[in-house]
């Protein structure tokens, strides 16, 4: 055996073959056989099942776009037959009357002996084979790899539904693949002798008629060198085969190497393995698994991890470990095929919605172990969703349409799925999305409005390629680095200013700085939590638009946006290799714990603080404090007094080490604590002497107005000793006189802004600017320079969004976050923002949206 890289694998997939209409399992696989090569495509026991074989091969890549080109070829040509192949144990809609044997002398022998047991095998599997070419060798590592085989089928459970209703399993298909008479736990057997023998002997008893017919859980290959996996369903996300192909061979090779050795396999428990079977066909990922050494029953992603550690030296042998790795975390992360359809279920009810899920899952998959590069290949790229892009005519820089009209290729997958689905379904799940919206109360509130809004999503996806997403997290750890400095100084001795790297006037006179700010100590961290407003420009590079130091909201929204995508639009699910949101909420409360003051013995206690259900991310703060496992407090439940700041609830006074503050702090300083006295003064006294710590600290408006942010390139020089890293929008600023006069000659050409304003408010795009507008503004700008800028307009890029039952290209930017503990980091919740149509103003306020953002793990 030697070396572990020349060990082959290879995959048997069976497919379901479904009417697209009626969405009904038809026995109609012969023809489509008649349109296909016989040697890697074949018929099965029942016409209404087709069966592919792929090469062997040492690389699971080659594997995965083998499986892929496999998998492209049965659904084009079954396609043009008005059918679908879908990779899953089971189907949920199927009419027993209508369904036929194949036409084969051993299989209708089959049906003759097995009776029902033949024509209920409405079933499909997924076999994987690795060479392994001596038979005795073989024998042996069918008892080294079987107390894995239950976690192998954890990962494939795709088969819930069983003659149309939910059989409460997450494998049916075990149950009934299991009916057979030589299925399931293998025996023990010392040598390949043994095993032939057992087999002459089923046949001699009749009860079987040829080798074929064992149908062992692991055996060596009946017609390969092989040992052949028979446990799994079928699967309909081919990154599950190959994450089960992937971790069946390390088993084999840590069982060869373990054989050749002189150890000695785990004794055989054929009862708690058969148990241990049973619950996973049960469970899925979803549930407990049985430890088969005793240990009790185990979390299925606990034993996935378990599993992963166990053959790491193996997967690295081979050069498996990142990618195994990464389709083992997508794997916890979505849950079972099992579980997704359930899901697809309970948001109407109806069976067509599960078959929709499967047969989308099985044709449309974006590569594994890659930053979500080309997609499947296709005939032309031109054809893809040709329905829904039909009208679809954007002015500029499209993200995802080139400038010939072609789907970009990381979003051929995605308008695939969409082009299938149809405008219909996508007006049914936007109605889903908004039920399940106000039941789950994610909506914000304008201000001066008394109702709150669901928050507005898009049902299409934003991917950000991977090397973007790397540059963009540099410069944005540096541009917070270099922002932190700057409000130090501010709030210390103000180096820059005397250094001329900053006009005197314009910290002075900003609209953000406090007298509260100086109340932070020295060593404290300033911006434990920014927002960065960044845009895609006319020729697809990106800038930054705006930094949010005080009170930056949208993560959570970003979260939401995740979930409520995988609830109503499960076919989309985010594919392998994009960042998983559910660590979020921990990273939030690591910076916040780093900011505790320094006196803080043991672990610091946290709050989340806001002004109440009134305010227009109440959602947000309250999920937050949720998912941190933190009390949410108003200012009207704090009293703070010469031994810190505690939270007074339900007659009980405890500490509070770290305000995470959701609130204006002028809000907040004006308010009335819980002894009825004024809260500000008080509060500074505990924040000057390190009693506690609020985030992010009052004065950073200062920080983020929109003058400063013309000085900030000069502040990363100045700061850090670097260049920066991202471009700002080419900015002039209307306290210079110069400035100002090239504003007043162009403001029909530029967007001028208020320095203090947020949410869009104030801001005047000159080319769309009516001539009262613009007067206005004029007027605005001459009565006071110092509160206004202008900037050059950007071409925003647009993004296919769905509005009125059809997709059309809307103005996008993209805020990310960036938590600073000891050191900055950037979050992967990231928040796109949709302008309506003919619009540059994403902000929600002014009825903007988001989309689910997919960010690659590079």
């Amino acid at each position: 055996m030697g070396d572990a890289r020349i060990v082959a694998v290879g995959v048997e997939e069976e497919f379901h073959i479904l009417d697209l209409t009626t969405r009904q399992l038809v026995p109609r696989a012969e023809e489509i056989l008649q349109h296909l090569d016989g040697k890697s495509f074949s018929p099965e026991l029942l016409k209404s099942v087709v069966e592919t074989n792929s090469a062997p091969t040492a690389d699971l890549l080659a594997l995965r776009a083998n499986l892929l080109d496999l998998r492209r070829q049965l659904a084009e040509v079954a396609g043009r037959l008005g059918l679908g192949p879908a990779a899953s144990g089971t189907v949920p809609i199927l009419d027993m009357d209508l369904l036929d044997v194949s036409r084969d002398a051993r299989y209708e022998q089959m049906t003759e002996d097995y009776q029902l047991v033949a024509r209920e095998q409405l079933i499909c599997g997924a076999q994987v084979h690795v060479d392994v070419a001596d038979r005795d060798l073989a024998m042996a590592v069918v008892a080294w790899t079987a107390p894995w085989l239950p976690m192998l089928l954890a990962l494939s459970a795709s088969s819930p539904y069983w003659m149309g209703a939910d059989s409460g399993y997450a494998s049916m298909r075990t149950l009934v693949w299991q009916r057979w008479p030589t299925a399931g736990v293998a025996g023990s057997f010392r040598t390949a002798a043994e095993y032939d023998q057992l087999v002459a002997d089923l046949i001699k008893s009749g009860v079987i008629s040829d080798p074929g017919m064992v149908y062992f859980d692991v055996r060596p290959s009946a017609h390969l060198p092989t040992v052949e996996l028979r446990i799994c369903d079928a699967c309909p996300d081919v990154d599950n085969v190959i994450l089960i192909a992937g971790l069946f061979r390390a088993l084999v090779c840590r069982a060869i190497e373990e054989i050749e050795a002189g150890g000695q396999a785990p004794p055989p428990r054929s009862e708690l393995l058969r148990a241990a079977t049973w619950r996973a066909a049960r469970s899925g990922l979803e549930g407990d698994l049985v430890d088969i050494l005793g240990a009790g029953p185990v979390p299925a992603r606990a034993m996935l991890r378990r599993l992963l550690e166990e053959v790491r030296p193996q997967l690295e042998q081979l050069d498996d470990w990142e990618l195994v790795d990464n389709l083992a975390e997508q794997a916890a992360g979505r849950g079972s095929s099992a579980q997704r359809q359930r899901r697809a279920f309970a948001r109407r009810g109806l069976l067509t919605d599960v078959a929709d899920l499967i047969l989308a899952e099985t044709r449309d998959v974006p590569p594994a172990g890659t930053t979500i590069g080309a997609a499947p290949a296709v005939s032309a790229p031109d054809q893809i969703a040709p329905n829904l892009l039909e009208r679809y005519q954007p002015t500029g820089y499209d993200e995802i349409v080139d400038e010939r009209g072609a789907v970009r290729p990381q979003y051929r997958a995605v308008m695939r799925t969409l082009e299938r689905l149809g405008p219909d379904a996508l007006d049914e799940r936007v109605g889903a999305r908004q039920a399940e919206q106000n039941d789950r109360g994610i909506v914000f509130r304008v201000d001066g409005e008394t109702a709150d809004r669901p928050f507005p999503f898009d049902i299409v996806p934003r991917i950000i390629a991977a090397d973007d997403w790397s540059v963009l997290s540099a410069g944005l750890r540096q541009r917070v680095r270099a922002l932190e400095a700057f409000l130090h100084d501010v709030y210390g001795e103000r180096a820059a200013v005397a250094d001329g790297i900053v006009p005197p006037w314009i910290v002075n006179d900003a609209p953000g700085l406090r007298h509260g700010g100086r109340a932070v100590p020295g060593e404290a961290i300033r911006i434990t939590t920014a927002g960065i407003d960044l845009v895609r420009g006319g020729d697809g590079g990106w800038l930054v638009l705006e930094d949010n130091l005080r009170v930056p909201s949208g993560i959570a929204y970003a979260m939401e946006g995740r979930r409520l995508a995988a609830s109503v639009l499960p076919e989309l699910g985010p594919p392998s290799g994009i960042l998983r949101l559910d660590g979020v909420p921990t990273m939030l409360r690591d910076a916040l714990v780093a900011a505790a003051p320094g006196a803080t013995g043991g672990d610091p206690v946290l709050a989340v603080l806001t002004s109440g259900p009134a305010d227009s991310a109440y959602f947000e703060h309250k999920l937050l404090a949720e998912q941190m496992g933190v009390a949410l407090v108003e200012p009207g439940e704090l009293l703070a007094d010469d031994d810190g700041v505690h939270h007074v609830a339900d007659g009980r006074r405890r500490r509070v080490d770290v305000l995470y503050r959701r609130i204006d702090e002028d809000e907040l300083f004006a308010a009335t604590g819980a002894d009825g006295a004024p809260l500000g003064p008080a509060l500074l006294r505990a924040l000057r002497g390190g009693r506690v710590s609020v985030a992010n600290a009052p004065g950073n408006g200062v920080g983020d107005d929109k003058v400063v942010y013309a000085y900030v390139p000069r502040m990363v020089t100045y700061y850090l000793g670097e260049q920066p890293i991202l471009d700002d929008v080419p900015t002039y600023v209307c306290g210079d006189p110069e400035q100002c006069e090239h504003v007043l000659a162009n403001l029909d050409q530029l967007v001028v802004k208020p320095v203090d304003g947020f949410g869009g408010s104030g801001v005047v795009i000159g080319p769309h600017a009516e001539p009262y507008q613009l007067t206005q503004v004029r007027e605005q700008v001459l009565a006071d320079p110092r509160r206004w800028i202008g900037q050059e307009v950007i071409a925003l890029s647009t993004h296919p969004t769905w509005h009125d039952s059809a997709l059309e290209p809307c103005s996008v930017d993209l805020r990310a976050f960036v938590y600073a503990g000891r050191e900055p980091v950037v979050v992967p919740a990231a928040l796109s923002r949709v302008a309506p149509p003919g619009s540059l103003i994403v902000n929600s306020s002014q009825g903007g949206g988001s989309k689910d953002t997919w960010i690659p793990r590079r």
